[in-house]
C-alpha cells in the first residue's frame, strides 16, 4: 500500500520491513534505540524489536564496525548508523583493511552482509564534521557497493535491497532531504524492484546529460526545469549506485545528447565526477558534441556554516555548466559568478 512519508520515515519503514523479514538483521549505532536516532529514523524499532536486536552502542566507530564484522562473520545482517558522516573517519581502516576484503581472502567462503546507513553533505548549517561528502573515498575501495538515495521511496527499497546483499553496502542518506515527503510503497517486491546498481532517469531531455546523485538531484532537476524555460532539454540521471557505476545507463543518454554535466557536493579533484566524466569520454569520445563538464564542491575543507552556500552547487552553477557544455556564453543573470572548482 502505499503512503506518504519522509525520507527518514521511509527509511525507518525499509528497516522495519527487512527486520520483520529476517532475524538475522540487527541494527547497531549511537543513541538509535531509547532515542530513535538523532533524526528519528530508527524511532519505535527497539519498542517493536527488542533491545537484543536494536543496540545503543558506546560512542565509538571503529568499535560499531568491529562488532559488526564479527556479527556478519556469524550469520547476522547488521545494520550500522554512523551518526554523522564526518564520524565515519574513525572506522577507515576497519571498513577498507577487513570488511571489503574479507570475501576476497577467503575466496568467498564468508561474505559480510553489513550495511552502514551515512547521513551526509550540506545544506543544514552544521558544525565542522556534519556536512562532509566522502564518497570518493569507499568508491575507490574494492569490495565495497556505494549506494546514494534521493527520493523516499528509493530509500526504502535501496536499504532493503542493500541490507539483503551478501556485499558490504556503504548507504549515503542526504540529511538535507531527510524531511521531503513523497509516495512510498514499503512492501515492494525486491524480486522485480530495478537493481539497486542501476541508475534512474528522473527527468527526460534531448541537449544536455546531467548526471548526479543523493543531495544534488533535486536541485539539479530544478535546473533542468529552469534550462527549458530557455529551450534546453535537460537530461537528469540520477546514479543511485556510485559503485559500481551504471556507466550504461549514462551512455546511453550522452549517445542523443552529445553533452555531459557531472554535479556532486564534494571536492572536484579526484572526486567521483572524474570518473564519470573519463569512462564516458573512453566510451562515448566520437558522440561528444563538447568536452565534460564538473559542477563540484571546491577543493577545500568544508566551511562553516555561514560560507557552505559558496561551497555547495546551487541552480546557478549548475545552470553556468550546462551553458558551458553548450557552448554558449552564460546569461547575464549569471554571467558574475565566479567558477572556482567548478
Amino acid at each position: 500500500m502505499t503512503t506518504t512519508m519522509t525520507l527518514a520515515k521511509a527509511l525507518g519503514a525499509g528497516l522495519r520491513r527487512a527486520m520483520t523479514d529476517d532475524p538475522s538483521v540487527m541494527v547497531l549505532g549511537e543513541d538509535i534505540g531509547r532515542l530513535g536516532g538523532v533524526y528519528r529514523v530508527t524511532d519505535g524499532l527497539q519498542a517493536e524489536f527488542g533491545p537484543r536486536r536494536v543496540v545503543d552502542t558506546p560512542l565509538a566507530e571503529s568499535g560499531i564496525l568491529g562488532t559488526a564484522i564479527g556479527l556478519a562473520y556469524r550469520g547476522y545482517r547488521p545494520v550500522v548508523e554512523i551518526q554523522f558522516d564526518g564520524f565515519v573517519y574513525v572506522a577507515f581502516d576497519q571498513i577498507v583493511s577487513q570488511l571489503a576484503k574479507m570475501r576476497a581472502r577467503t575466496l568467498g567462503a564468508v561474505t559480510l552482509p553489513v550495511t552502514i546507513r551515512i547521513p551526509v553533505a550540506g545544506g543544514i548549517g552544521a558544525a565542522e564534521h556534519h556536512s562532509e561528502s566522502p564518497e570518493a573515498y569507499f568508491a575507490h575501495t574494492a569490495g565495497l557497493r556505494v549506494v546514494s538515495v534521493a527520493t523516499p521511496q528509493d530509500a526504502a527499497t535501496v536499504l532493503r535491497q542493500a541490507v539483503a546483499c551478501d556485499d558490504p553496502v556503504v548507504f549515503f542518506e542526504p540529511k538535507r532531504r531527510y524531511h521531503v515527503k513523497g509516495e512510498v510503497d514499503p512492501d515492494v517486491d525486491l524480486a522485480t524492484a530495478d537493481p539497486m546498481s542501476a541508475a534512474r532517469v528522473a527527468a527526460h531531455g534531448d541537449d544536455v546529460t546531467l548526471v548526479t546523485w543523493g543531495s544534488q538531484v533535486a536541485t539539479a532537476l530544478d535546473a533542468a526545469v529552469a534550462a527549458s524555460d530557455e529551450g534546453v532539454g535537460v537530461e537528469v540521471i540520477d546514479l543511485r549506485s556510485l559503485s559500481p557505476i551504471d556507466h550504461d545507463a549514462v551512455a546511453a543518454s550522452v549517445r542523443r545528447t552529445g553533452r555531459l554535466v557531472v554535479v556532486h557536493e564534494g571536492p572536484r579533484q579526484a572526486g567521483l565526477g572524474a570518473e564519470a566524466a573519463a569512462t564516458i569520454t573512453e566510451r562515448c569520445f566520437e558522440f561528444l558534441e563538447a568536452a565534460p563538464v564538473r559542477v563540484t564542491g571546491h577543493d577545500v575543507p568544508y566551511p562553516p556554516a555561514k560560507l557552505e552556500g559558496h561551497q555547495v552547487p546551487d541552480l546557478d552553477r549548475i545552470l553556468d555548466g550546462v551553458d558551458r557544455a553548450l557552448g554558449r556564453v552564460a546569461l547575464p543573470a549569471r554571467a558574475q559568478r565566479t567558477e572556482v572548482g567548478a
